[in-house]
């Protein structure tokens, strides 16, 4: 590579190339900006829906396991944390991810993205973001470790429950409708689903 190649690599990514880099970081704030891969991808935020079925599911983990009122805590849950994983990296925004507390080191809540990759991750799924979602997105997930995956489907009114295992992603259930379910990692407290969908 000659010197002005070099040169204009972003220190914080060298491995990528600096036009992607550049329109990352110049990604307009209604966009969710993703590199996976190597690729720029841009999508718009949530919708109204689909935000709201976010902000439940949010509100329903936060008491039990976050905060551990009502049910044995021990968790970190936090809405659209960017996640830099990977050699690339590859920097990825899932809607929501938890950290089991004994794993984050002292400082971690004070990053401005986190490079330890989640023990779950939830995506709520979109016409424009479930292709990606459901592939390159679930592969960057196995890749680094995640143990558990929930897929949201708020127009489906679905919640599609995966686990890790070494040959791949075992799928556990879909759950329906407004059926009150445990679903692992958060298994210890029954979820009612009725709430991800009401206005």
């Amino acid at each position: 590579m000659s010197g002005d190649a070099a040169g204009t690599l972003d220190p914080e990514f060298p491995h990528l190339a600096p036009t992607v880099v550049e329109a990352y970081r110049n990604a307009l704030p209604h966009l969710v900006a993703e590199i996976i891969d190597g690729d720029l991808s841009l999508f718009p935020r949530l919708r109204l829906g689909h935000a709201r079925s976010v902000g439940r599911l949010c509100a329903d983990l936060d008491g039990p396991f976050d905060r551990g009122r009502d049910g044995p805590g021990g968790w970190v849950i936090l809405p659209e944390p960017e996640l830099r994983l990977g050699l690339l990296p590859d920097v990825v925004v899932p809607d929501l991810a938890g950290w089991r507390r004994e794993r984050l080191p002292i400082g971690f809540i004070e990053g401005a993205f986190a490079d330890l990759a989640p023990d779950w991750c939830c995506e709520v799924l979109s016409p424009a973001t479930e292709k990606i979602d459901r592939g390159r997105k679930m592969a960057i997930y196995h890749r680094e470790g995640v143990v558990n995956v929930w897929l949201v489907s708020p127009t489906l009114r679905t919640l599609e429950v995966y686990r890790r295992a070494d040959i791949g992603w075992l799928f556990l259930a879909t759950f329906e409708g407004d059926a009150v379910v445990r679903a692992e990692p958060f298994d210890a407290v029954p979820l009612g689903l009725a709430a991800l969908w009401s206005v």
